[in-house]
């Protein structure tokens, strides 16, 4: 990178200078000041050893494996190109994995803007360096940021790339974001083309016993061949790392696409219809076509949807397309042939039991944090809707058999709905009249459990300014004295004879663990909300801790959630805002209040000292606040262990996850 002194090369002649007349003498800075030296500049790759979590979402587990999924990502944007027909995957028992295509290549010509060092060395060391930013060298792909490659050179200890151009093979090395070696010329070689990368995890980052895990690679692995028919995969694993579920070798080839992946994954299920509903529209990889592959049988439903051959595990607007398209569909055919019973279906009947596939592609597509997860397109809603409708009508008129079929079950799944729900306003009426709720509960007017909020807060003080600021009508507060008992550490007659645990079960009306019945919740949202500094903190881990071990069908029914309460507020004037942290009160001052005048800044000591019109404002409001949803996103056996360890009984655990992470620590409130 170019010094600022070099810009001009040589020094131009300058003037005779006058005298030096010596500098006035200057303070010393105050003991915690903020100068110019506290200004800290990070270079390359260092603000992705920094914050891993900003570009892999974190260091466990997921993002491990994330650091491969950006490797195979690029080679299948060579593959969907038409510039690759082959990859192979490797993964070592030494914890190495080798991603190998027949592509073009990674460019080794100097860089134009940067003539000392070859494209491969800028891409590899440079973040938001690559082809995919126009739609030139990629009209499509799944690493449009520029970062994905070289996020794994930053996150790994050893890395290796070679390249093979016009019969020649380059290579050089890399440890941690920087070049361990020049790039080297290996030679000629002969029916070779394309690029090899075998890395290796950083222990500093993830961990001493960190390791990929074979069968989640091997199904990464699997995934995108059914993606895109045009690539063949070749498996392998070393022979200590095969079991029956990972073969040491495998072969993938689907020109089925999305067809034969969802056959596969609905294989030995009752089917409500025998065909599967299943389509492509466009050229694969071309920017707006679409696949989809979906069945309607008896049993838990699922959708994975992918974008650009990423996966995106908790949707976005091209899922928001999928569920438009088939619901106005079913509702146009019943139209059709007059079945007024139709109009209460909603898309979750029609996806209710079903497994659905989707794969869309999309130029330059926005998604929600690098990890990708979430797909933010708004385009993406319109391809996929245009696309799947007009197909579903022509499969519904097609065959009118299936058709009658799949109508017929999805409003049986829709009365069946409103049935259970009416039910449940009864149950709960009944359960209210005979009840003893705890004391302190202020509860909601309305009996349905549907839209019911339960607001769970520290303290009486906060009880106070949260019964004044909710809504009477659909909203509870259950104030709880002092900190929660920690369960994951507690016997369970200690939990039995906990009082606030107690009202906690009461006001939900549930029982625990097997004991826990969805029909019998009262509440349709739980929130949890506390002060927002380290003992809010806590008590929200500690009820989370107890949801988790006592009540893990409630976070799986999606009715857990963390309300965010401001720290400060800031006015000028008319002008007010709210600002999370530090860190945002600062934005907040230098973005928005830019204006003359002095800015009131007013600091939350805690709930219970918040305005009532405030904290409904914030907080409490459905209309401006803004709630976290708790959810498992990893599995549960490694999810027990993280909580048994950070929450259990043995401080020796806690010591040493804290003695791991404490390099990653920028903040401490003390």
């Amino acid at each position: 990178m170019t010094d600022d002194n070099d810009l001009f090369g040589v020094t131009p002649p300058q003037p005779a200078a006058e005298p030096q007349r010596p500098a006035p003498a200057r303070a010393p800075a105050p003991s915690g000041s903020y100068t110019a030296a506290d200004i800290e500049v990070l270079e390359g790759l260092e603000p992705v050893r920094r914050r891993p979590g900003m570009y892999v979402g974190g260091t466990d587990t997921n993002a491990l494996h994330h650091l491969f999924a950006e490797v195979i990502d690029n080679s299948m944007d060579e593959a969907i190109g038409g510039h690759a027909t082959r990859i192979e995957v490797h993964l070592g028992e030494d914890g190495y994995i080798t991603v190998v295509d027949n592509g073009r290549g990674i460019p080794v010509d100097n860089h134009p803007k940067q003539p000392h060092l070859s494209a491969l060395e800028v891409i590899m060391t440079t973040l938001h360096a690559g082809g995919k930013f126009d739609s030139k060298a990629y009209e499509t792909s799944g690493g449009l940021h520029g970062v994905g490659v070289s996020v794994v050179n930053a996150l790994t200890d050893d890395l290796v790339v070679e390249v093979a151009l016009e019969q020649t093979l380059y290579r050089q090395t890399y440890s941690r974001g920087k070049p361990t070696s020049k790039l080297e010329n290996m030679g000629r070689v002969n029916n070779r083309r394309g690029t090899t990368i075998r890395f290796h995890p950083d222990a500093e980052i993830f961990g001493n016993s960190a390791r990929f895990v074979p069968d989640r690679v091997f199904r990464m692995t699997r995934a995108k061949a059914y993606l895109f028919g045009g690539v063949e995969i070749r498996w392998s694993c070393d022979e200590s790392l095969a079991t029956d579920e990972v073969p040491a070798k495998a072969v993938f080839h689907f020109p089925g696409g999305l067809r034969d992946f969802i056959e596969r994954r609905i294989e030995g299920r009752t089917r409500i219809l025998d065909d599967v509903f299943s389509g492509r529209m466009g050229k694969p990889g071309s920017h707006g076509s679409v696949e989809w592959a979906i069945s309607w049988y008896i049993g838990d439903s699922f959708t994975s949807s992918y974008c650009n051959t990423v996966p995106t595990p908790d949707g976005g607007t091209h899922e928001a397309g999928l569920r438009t398209a088939l619901l106005r569909g079913l509702k146009n055919y019943a139209d059709m042939v007059g079945n007024k019973r139709a109009s209460a279906i909603t898309s979750e009947d029609v996806l209710g039991h079903c497994g659905s596939m989707l794969s869309v592609f999309v130029r330059e597509p926005e998604f929600v944090g690098q990890t990708k997860d979430k797909l933010a397109s708004g385009e993406a809603t319109r391809i996929v809707d245009n696309a799947i409708r007009d197909a579903f009508d022509h499969w519904l008129t097609a065959s009118p058999n299936q058709a009658n079929k799949l109508l017929e079950w999805t409003i049986e799944r829709a009365e069946d709905r409103l049935r259970r729900r009416k039910e449940k306003e009864i149950d709960r009426k009944s359960a209210t009249r005979k009840l003893r709720l705890p004391g302190k509960l202020a509860d909601c007017s309305q009996t349905a459990a549907q839209g019911a909020e339960l607001f769970i807060v520290e303290g009486d003080s906060a009880g106070g300014s949260a019964k004044q600021a909710r809504d009477r009508a659909s909203q509870a507060v259950l104030p709880l004295r002092g900190k929660v008992l920690n369960v994951a550490g507690a016997s369970r007659d200690k939990l039995a004879a906990n009082q606030q645990i107690a009202d906690l079960l009461q006001a939900l009306g549930v029982g625990t663990r097997d004991k826990y019945r969805e029909d019998d919740l009262r509440y349709d949202k739980i929130i949890i909300m506390t002060d927002a500094d380290v003992d809010g903190a806590h008590i929200a881990s500690l009820l989370m801790t107890f949801f988790y071990q006592e009540l893990p069908k409630l976070i799986e029914g999606g009715h857990l959630f963390l309300a965010l309460p401001p720290l400060y507020r800031l006015s000028q004037g008319a002008k007010t805002a709210y600002a999370m942290d530090d860190a945002h009160r600062l934005k907040l001052m230098e973005e928005e209040f830019t204006g003359r005048g002095k800015v009131d800044v007013t600091r939350f000591k805690g709930l219970g000292e918040m305005p009532h019109a405030h904290l409904k404002e914030t907080t409490m409001n459905p209309k401006s606040r803004t709630l976290l949803e708790v959810r498992v996103v990893s599995d549960r056996a490694e999810t027990s262990d993280t909580v048994d360890r950070l929450m259990g009984n043995k401080p020796e655990a806690r010591f040493e996850f804290i003695s791991e992470k404490a390099a990653f620590v920028t903040e401490l409130d003390v």
